[in-house]
């Protein structure tokens, strides 16, 4: 096994440990911000890296596998929607956006399942998908560090620093909707023969 592929594991592996850590009840603070959710965000910061990694590596040295081009999707989804429903368990986010993404993801997976049976041609991402994916884990990694719910920002009740976090996490999770929708759409667009 590779390198690359490695580092798709590990960042699989890295998903539980990520929703275990509020199950141990660290009740200090550091910079006002609960030390769990600190931590949970350094787990998520780490994996969103290796995902950036195995990439560049596997395209670097040549080593694309059958195994990584399977596994290496798969990964960010489980990353990417863990992240999300533990930020809907704690009230910081509404369910809606993850079903959005998570619906997105089916049809996408579904698509590239026909597309295989089928011998269709992979579609590249759009600047759509790749709006989605930079969006999605800058939105996320903030979202841990504000512990205030999706648009507090709007009800007049957040200043300064709380205001602006708040803020720019609600921006960047709508524009990250929106993008997924878009590059969703893209994607099936783009496949329309194979689907017909």
């Amino acid at each position: 096994m590779n390198l690359p592929n490695k580092l798709t594991i590990i960042r699989i592996i890295l998903v539980p440990v990520m929703v275990i850590i509020p199950f141990f009840g660290l009740t200090n603070q550091a910079f006002g911000i609960p030390l769990t959710w600190l931590l949970v965000d350094l787990v998520f910061l780490l994996a969103s890296i290796t995902d950036k990694l195995d990439g560049y590596l596997a395209r670097s040295r040549n080593q694309v596998t059958t195994f990584g081009k399977f596994l290496d999707p798969l990964a960010d989804k489980i990353l990417v929607l863990a992240a999300m429903l533990m930020l809907v368990e704690v009230g910081r986010l509404p369910a809606w956006i993850p079903i959005i993404v998570l619906a997105r993801e089916f049809m996408v997976s579904g698509y590239r399942l026909i597309a295989v049976e089928k011998g269709g041609k992979v579609i590249a991402a759009s600047k759509w998908g790749k709006l989605k994916t930079v969006t999605q884990m800058i939105a996320i990694i903030l979202a841990f560090l504000d512990i205030h719910a999706f648009g507090a920002c709007f009800s007049g009740q957040l200043m300064g620093g709380d205001f602006v976090l708040n803020l720019i996490v609600t921006i960047l999770m709508i524009i990250q909707v929106i993008a997924t929708i878009f590059s969703g759409y893209d994607y099936l667009k783009g496949g329309k023969d194979l689907l017909k």
